[in-house]
Order: C-alpha cells, then sequence, then structure tokens
C-alpha cells in the first residue's frame, strides 16, 4: 500500500456508551449502545435540547454522541459543548457509501450510526467553531446572491444571440450600465419587458452584495485579523477570495498534508482501481462546496500575475 494515500478520518476512542442520532429539523430518533453492543435507549424524541438531555441522562458520564452532518446540527453540537458531552460530526457521504441497506428508516439509520461509532468506522466531519459559524453562512449567502446576479446578467447577454442583436458588451457593474439603453436594444416589446425585470433584480442585487461586503470585512477584522492580511497579501487574491478561504478553511492545522487540502478544495478526485486496473475517477463532491475556494489553487495568482514561471507538468499549493 502506497504511504502516502490517504484514507478517510475515522473516530476510534473506546467509550462506555455510543449515541447515535439520526437527525431532522423536528425531531431526532436516538439510539445509545453500551460497549457490548447492547441497546439501552432507542427511541424517537423531538429536538429539544431538555428533551435529549433527560434521554441520555444515565449515561452521561461516559458517553459519546454521533450526528450526520446535515443542514440542522448546530444546535446539538453547541448544546454538547456547553453540557461536556464528546460531540462527533459524521461525514455525509462517507457514511451514505458505509451503511447503505435495502431497508432505510430513521430508526435503523440511529442503530446503524450507532454501530458505526462503537466499531471505530465512524467517518469523521470538521465541527467548525461557533463563533464564525454565523459569517462563513453569511459568506457563503452573499455568494449565492452573487451566482443569481450573474445568472441575470448571462440571460441579457444570452437574449442578445438569441434574437441576433449586436452584443451589448460589459455589463458586470453599474457604470457599464449607466449610458447603455439596453432596454430599447431589443424591438420586441415582451422581450423588453423581460430584459427590464432582469436589470431591476440586477439593481437590487447591487447594493445588497456591496453592503455584505462591508460587513463581512468588518467581521473577519474581528475574527483573524493576521490571517486576513496575510491572504490579502498573495497577488491576486482581493477581498472577497480571502474571506472566502478564511472562512472555509478557518484552520490550515486540520489538514495533516497538502494532498488532504487539495482534496477538500475539491481539486484532486479519487481513483477507482481494481486488480490493476483504473476505473476512472470517483469522490468528485467529496470536500468543500464553495466553488471560490479552489479557485485560487487551480491558477495560482502569482502565475496569473506573470510574478514568476511556472513550472511544467507541476501543481503548487
Amino acid at each position: 500500500m502506497n504511504p502516502r494515500r490517504k484514507t478517510m478520518k475515522v473516530y476510534n476512542k473506546q467509550h462506555s456508551y455510543y449515541c447515535g442520532i439520526d437527525l431532522h429539523a423536528r425531531t431526532m430518533y436516538v439510539c445509545v449502545l453500551d460497549k457490548n453492543g447492547k441497546k439501552v435507549y432507542h427511541k424517537n424524541i423531538p429536538c429539544k435540547p431538555e428533551r435529549f438531555l433527560q434521554a441520555i441522562a444515565p449515561f452521561r458520564e461516559d458517553i459519546v454522541v454521533g450526528v450526520e452532518c446535515i443542514f440542522c446540527w448546530y444546535w446539538i453540537a453547541d448544546l454538547c459543548e456547553q453540557e461536556g458531552i464528546d460531540f462527533i460530526l459524521g461525514h455525509a457521504l462517507y457514511m451514505k457509501a458505509i451503511h447503505g441497506v435495502k431497508t432505510k428508516n430513521d430508526r435503523i439509520d440511529s442503530l446503524k450510526i450507532a454501530r458505526l461509532m462503537r466499531g471505530g468506522n465512524f467517518p469523521i466531519a470538521y465541527v467548525y467553531p461557533p463563533e464564525m459559524r454565523a459569517t462563513r453562512d453569511l459568506m457563503r449567502r452573499r455568494n449565492h446572491f452573487v451566482r443569481k446576479r450573474a445568472e441575470l446578467i448571462s440571460h441579457i447577454q444570452n437574449t442578445t444571440m438569441q434574437y441576433n442583436l449586436d452584443p451589448l458588451g460589459t455589463l458586470s457593474r453599474p457604470h457599464h450600465r449607466r449610458d447603455k439603453d439596453i432596454v430599447g436594444h431589443f424591438p420586441d416589446p415582451v422581450v423588453q419587458l423581460i430584459v427590464k425585470t432582469d436589470l431591476e433584480l440586477i439593481d437590487h442585487y447591487d447594493p445588497i452584495i456591496k453592503r455584505l461586503d462591508k460587513q463581512i470585512l468588518a467581521l473577519a477584522k474581528g475574527h483573524d485579523p493576521t490571517s486576513l492580511h496575510l491572504l490579502k497579501s498573495i497577488k491576486g487574491v482581493g477581498d472577497v477570495l480571502a474571506l472566502t478561504m478564511l472562512y472555509e478553511i478557518h484552520d490550515m492545522n486540520r489538514f495533516p498534508s497538502r494532498g488532504e487540502f487539495c482534496s477538500y478544495a475539491r481539486l484532486v478526485k479519487g481513483q477507482k482501481s481494481s486488480a490493476g486496473k483504473n476505473y476512472g475517477t470517483t469522490g468528485g463532491r467529496i470536500g468543500n462546496a464553495s466553488r471560490l475556494l479552489g479557485r485560487p489553487f487551480r491558477k495560482p495568482p502569482c502565475y496569473t500575475c506573470g510574478a514568476i514561471n511556472r513550472p511544467k507538468n507541476t501543481i503548487t499549493v
């Protein structure tokens, strides 16, 4: 086996009790196993902190709580931290590959999660710290607005090609659109209404995105001003890329090697092979979903700006 090849991280610490939770927005199926694998608690309860603490109260002396990484894991992670309970977050895609079965329901899923924890096969994900979590979500929301705005601009440009009209040129900034009769560029009154609607939405997005940029930058200076300054010192990296890397990576020390970081940034894909034959790649969805995170590493800014000559057939991270 190649010593440089990395496997997924699993939780293998021993406890007296293992609590697997199949978590949903309003309910949670809780399964507690003892160290011998015997079920000591297995019930569906509401997503209420007091009900959860009441359920695990007899086992709190030495218990670990495991939850699959879905959109509503924040509150249970914060509750466990406040109560001094060991908590681990499961990597959703890895868990799907491990405990896939023919029959699937909440009761079975919670038992499977607890068994994965007890057997040392629970694939762990990074528990993002709560003090920066909301700002990361705000940054992601800001990027979502930018993509929607870009879709509107692309639709206007595509409409000119659809009707074989002269190109309008750049429309990305307000001053690019200010002196152009964009609506009048289209002779059909119904098409004019379509384009006018797109422009009105773009004009709404512009100040929102600009305001969010200032607010997120101010928050970042309070969270980690040193890292923000270092990121912005890289040629070709401005506020948006620096903020994206700061909040999506958080702590580089959580990556033991450059290869694991490249995998997280979706710069590399996994390889499928058997009996010495390669069967393509896999795992393209595993890693960080942000489209901006991998950009400065796919095309390093220092090479883009011509600061240094890029060596052939090499990847630098």
